[in-house]
């Protein structure tokens, strides 16, 4: 049986603000275009809220080459990676099972179980180019 997870309305709105959004975003921008909207939630439930989110599996997150974590509403529930534009942002979610097996086979080699990974490939859309 599946335990619903219960949410609070700040929760609530900051999923929904989230979901409205097609690109990835930092959260203090996010709380910035909640504010704009009408939202009153603080930056720090908004941290905590996409940290929660992320651990969950929710949503998509990713580390900008600066070090900075964005977000995007998870489409794909399935592990994935993604191809990312530097120029506009646009993200696309591609399967790598090349990369898959690499991961299994390469911690299989020195005696580790159970790998996980992240992988971001940037470049420039077709759109940038």
């Amino acid at each position: 049986m599946t335990t619903a997870v219960r949410r609070t309305r700040q929760q609530l709105a900051i999923l929904e603000a989230l979901t409205a959004r097609e690109d990835f975003v930092a959260a203090q921008e996010l709380h910035a275009a909640m504010g704009r909207d009408g939202h009153k939630v603080g930056l720090a439930t908004v941290y905590r809220a996409l940290q929660t989110f992320d651990e969950a599996g929710e949503v998509d997150s990713i580390l900008t080459e600066s070090g900075e974590s964005l977000y995007r509403a998870c489409t794909t529930p399935q592990h994935h990676h993604h191809l990312l534009c530097r120029e506009c942002g646009t993200a696309v979610e591609i399967d790598g099972p090349v990369v898959e097996q690499w991961t299994e086979t390469i911690a299989r080699e020195h005696g580790f179980t159970e790998p996980t990974h992240t992988i971001e490939i940037y470049g420039r859309c077709s759109d940038c180019s």
